[in-house]
């Protein structure tokens, strides 16, 4: 038997001989107009619906950002949640303006922020403990931080104020119960001790006062025993001693935060004594006895 034979390759065929029939004829050539037509369609159909996506979709980043800068969502969310937990002590009516009340005054920490050129969260709310605005420094000093704390209460005093006005033209005892809350809430948070706003003051006028606020704050928590007062003087006792170690300690970027003007220290001084000044005049000048 004869071993198979090696196939040998067939020789390059020339382009100019004509195809065997086994492959069919060779494709029509492109009509011009037809190729024109195409690409008139895409440019008329295709082209805007993918420009319109991609704008579409910019949008919706942009959108997304801007949520995810501000956590709008989350604002939302804990005001709804803080609704409903005052709503089930006061009522709805009463516990929405409350809310907002709150929702005034953090907003004067926001808008104080942004001035100093500081980024800052909206606003999270916090049932029964108030609300919170996040930062990542309050200042680049203790008199900027001075503006902050004290930008919350006298943004938050004119909110009650407007409650106020609207007692006076309506004569609903539904608004003077109201602005009396919201100037107690502001009265309240003047407190000089950290991290209320009065203790953000104290930083630029006298940091010793921290201790007297502290004092105070531990009365008031065994006079009127509170979880919220508890908790602000646990937090209290914290940061006052975490502070004023650090002044103690001889650093030099420290001493340089708590170094303010003498005008600067009189400025805040002036705002501070004036709003409680004020906030203690229209509480006594709006005070409402609850009945039942």
């Amino acid at each position: 038997m004869e071993p198979p034979r090696p196939t040998l390759p067939e020789p390059p065929r020339d382009a100019s001989e004509p195809r065997p029939a086994e492959f069919g004829p060779p494709p029509p050539p492109l009509d011009p107009e037809e190729d024109e037509r195409r690409a008139s369609f895409f440019r008329r159909r295709i082209a805007p619906l993918g420009a319109a996506l991609i704008a579409l979709l910019t949008k919706l980043k942009t959108v997304l950002l801007f949520l995810g800068q501000f956590k709008l969502l989350v604002t939302a969310g804990s005001m709804a949640v803080s609704l409903v937990a005052y709503a089930s002590i006061w009522g709805w009516t009463f516990a929405l303006g409350f809310v907002v009340l709150l929702l005034v005054h953090e907003l004067g920490h926001v808008i104080a922020l942004r001035r100093e050129g500081i980024p800052a969260s909206a606003p999270m709310f916090i049932p029964f403990l108030g609300a919170v605005v996040s930062a990542r420094s309050l200042g680049d000093d203790a008199l900027a931080e001075a503006r902050v704390g004290l930008a919350g209460p006298v943004l938050g005093s004119i909110g009650a104020g407007a409650c106020l006005l609207a007692w006076r033209l309506t004569g609903h005892d539904y608004w003077r119960a109201l602005g009396f809350t919201g100037l107690f809430l502001n009265l309240f948070n003047l407190l000089p001790v950290v991290p209320l706003d009065g203790g953000r003051a104290m930083a630029a006028m006298s940091p010793w006062m921290w201790c007297v606020g502290f004092a105070a704050t531990v009365a008031l928590a065994v006079a009127f025993p509170n979880p919220v007062i508890i908790i602000i003087a646990i937090v209290a006792a914290l940061e006052t001693w975490r502070r004023l170690r650090a002044r103690r300690s001889g650093d030099p970027d420290a001493a340089a935060y708590y170094r303010v003007s003498p005008r600067g220290r009189a400025l805040v001084a002036l705002t501070y004594l004036g709003l409680v000044a004020l906030l203690v005049l229209g509480m006594h000048a709006t005070h409402l006895h609850r009945t039942l």
